[in-house]
């Protein structure tokens, strides 16, 4: 009576699109092991990987709240015990808080007797994402459900197909950004030419990406609202953004809230050969690097075993 599920790291806001906008990367995740337990509760048994001190107290843990979150929704007789393995750092734009309550719900909802969809394991994702990132958007959990990029809004998630050869370059310094601390800087009036812009640019993006069209997706990609009061918080932003652009990029900017940097790319020779530059460019500023390769398309939450 148990079962493991890996859940895909993210890229949060894909630039235009804040806490409705969101893509699956391949290649990086974490994975949790949930068993099923004859006391009505939710503990969480271990934490490993590349992060380990993470509350244990279920109602602090993504995973554990979302998971009660559940028991809670269907009035369940029995309980569950979580083991987590963490493959994406906390504070890396790349949805490590989200990724932790996903695997767990997937791996949770293979133990019912009748297990839910991914829309019904919705709203527990964002009960559990709200305990790192202080609210309810599903622009991480919403890909790592339904796998590559997916559009949350008004409580339902949509999946937005693109081209199978589009690709996206993650690259993750060094360096840790808290989602709070990221969400501060935005506090404060935005002017409406901005607003009109951004939703022009969003506008121009999902109908790039429904069509196949890159140019209208390069035209529109670009965030004038959340951008500039992020960047600065990231030490060598700006290299390494021009530097995805000098390789044709469609478009470049903060995952999630940083300091992540992502960048979206017609062909996966072109994300390769952008991939060095970006590395490059984040060590120029005195911050070692690691890059992440995907398919747009990138890969849903599933069972390991």
């Amino acid at each position: 009576m148990s079962a493991t599920a890996h859940a895909p790291a993210s890229i949060g806001n894909v630039a235009v699109g804040f806490d409705i906008l969101g893509q699956s990367i391949a290649g990086i995740g974490d994975q949790a092991t949930v068993r099923r337990i004859d006391e009505a509760l939710v503990r969480i048994d271990a934490i490993r990987g590349c992060v380990r001190d993470l509350p244990l107290e279920p109602m602090q843990n993504t995973a554990g709240r979302a998971l009660l979150a559940m028991r809670e929704a269907l009035d369940l007789p029995f309980g569950f015990a979580i083991e987590l393995e963490k493959g994406i750092a906390l504070g890396s734009g790349m949805g490590g808080s989200a990724a932790s309550c996903v695997a767990a719900l997937v791996a949770a909802n293979a133990l019912l007797e009748e297990p839910l969809s991914a829309a019904q394991l919705y709203p527990f994702a964002l009960d559990g994402e709200a305990v790192s990132s202080g609210s309810r958007h599903g622009d991480n959990v919403g890909p790592m459900l339904l796998g590559g990029l997916v559009l949350a809004a008004h409580g339902r998630l949509l999946r937005i197909e693109v081209p199978e050869v589009w690709h996206s370059v993650v690259v993750h310094p060094d360096a840790v950004l808290e989602t709070r601390r990221a969400r501060q800087v935005l506090q404060g009036t935005f002017a409406l030419t901005d607003f009109v812009a951004q939703s022009a640019n969003l506008a121009l993006v999902l109908s790039g990406c429904q069509r196949g069209d890159a140019e209208l997706v390069r035209a529109g990609l670009a965030d004038v609202l959340v951008e500039p009061r992020r960047a600065p918080l990231i030490r060598g932003f700006h290299a390494v953004k021009d530097a995805a652009l000098a390789h044709d990029a469609m478009g470049a900017s903060i995952s999630g809230a940083g300091p992540s940097v992502f960048a979206w790319f017609e062909t996966r020779s072109r994300a390769a050969a952008a991939a060095a530059a970006m590395v490059a460019a984040f060590e120029q500023a005195g911050q070692a690097a690691s890059a992440f390769l995907s398919p747009i398309n990138g890969p849903a939450a599933a069972l390991v075993r």
